[in-house]
């Protein structure tokens, strides 16, 4: 006989309906996060529905452009970051856009015009993968925007705890919303059926330990001492490589199993690949809130005081006991 609480616990509750519960949750809420939590999804649907059609609609390979990293734009990076740009454009809410795709934050409306929040993505993460129909994602932050301040890169340069919300999607075999704004991390799968996402995990928690470690070893050779002589300890003791070369995809799975990402400095990035304010920062604040720990350095990695908007760093992140590992060797 099925209890009331097996019930309840088995109703299907949509990630609209999630964050209106959350929300009422707290009797000061204004609704403004909501709507824009509301647009981001409205953005992963319509940019899952392109990465499927992506080699119907001839929407793979170049651009023709760079960004302002001087890496080269493939087609659905710009097509990703003009779908965001335009689910996101009209929240009255939104004070500054910050893209990975953009050499300067655009401002939208200042706080006296009702601009309370910054949102900050890195709209289409491992799109180089495309072609190979590997796993591909969005990764997004969300903060609170300082009313005193005018410059729009200056404002979004925050360190990661001042984060009010952030999460990914993953447009893999099926398309999941990991989310948190504060309170734990929940999962989210899109029913392509009626169009919404469903919640399917609360309060997610990572794996304490896990023999799994994700990493490009082709760059070992130029990693510092101490990576290298982790990797040895990982080779001797049974642990196993999983490298996606997305990262989305890569902390996803360590999410789900536990174990450990690294994207160390190399020779070719001294000070780390990965961007601190659209990529770590928000991979950060997700894990941490399901029981993980992240570092860039020797600092947590949330604790890093970003002084532009593309600043890289290196990033370590997963389940604490593995994380504690690493940190012994280096």
């Amino acid at each position: 006989m099925q209890h009331d609480d097996d019930l309840v616990h088995q109703n299907l509750m949509s990630l609209q309906t999630h964050v209106l519960a959350e929300e009422a949750k707290h009797p000061g809420a204004t609704g403004d996060l909501s709507w824009i939590i509301s647009a981001i999804s409205l953005a992963g649907k319509t940019i899952a529905n392109k990465v499927r059609r992506a080699r119907l609609d001839d929407v793979l390979g170049a651009h023709g452009t760079e960004n302002v990293q001087g890496e080269e734009q493939l087609k659905m990076d710009v097509i990703a970051n003009e779908i965001i740009m335009r689910c996101l454009g009209d929240r009255a809410s939104i004070a500054v856009l910050a893209s990975e795709e953009d050499e300067e934050p655009r401002i939208l409306r200042r706080s006296g015009d009702g601009g309370k929040y910054c949102v900050l993505f890195d709209p289409l993460d491992g799109s180089s993968n495309l072609d190979s129909c590997v796993g591909v994602g969005t990764i997004f932050s969300v903060t609170v925007n300082d009313p005193k301040e005018a410059d729009g890169e200056k404002t979004v340069c925050q360190p990661g705890t001042r984060q009010v919300a952030a999460g990914y999607i993953l447009y893999g075999s099926s398309t999941i919303i990991c989310l948190t704004t504060g309170d734990g991390v929940d999962m989210f799968v899109l029913d392509q059926a009626i169009g919404s996402f469903l919640r399917v995990r609360t309060k997610l928690r990572i794996p304490e330990s896990g023999t799994t470690y994700s990493i490009n070893e082709a760059n070992a050779e130029t990693f510092p001492e101490g990576y290298q002589r982790y990797l040895q300890f990982a080779h001797s003791s049974g642990y196993t490589s999983r490298y996606i070369g997305s990262m989305v995809s890569d902390v996803h799975r360590t999410l789900i199993r536990g174990g450990i990402f690294l994207y160390p400095p190399t020779a070719k990035n001294p000070d780390g690949k990965l961007r601190l304010l659209y990529e770590a920062n928000p991979m950060a604040m997700l894990l941490e809130q399901a029981g993980g720990v992240s570092y860039s350095g020797d600092v947590r990695t949330m604790d890093v005081q970003p002084e532009r908007l593309h600043q890289r760093v290196p990033v370590l992140l997963g389940s604490p006991a593995e994380v504690a590992k690493v940190r012994e060797f280096i």
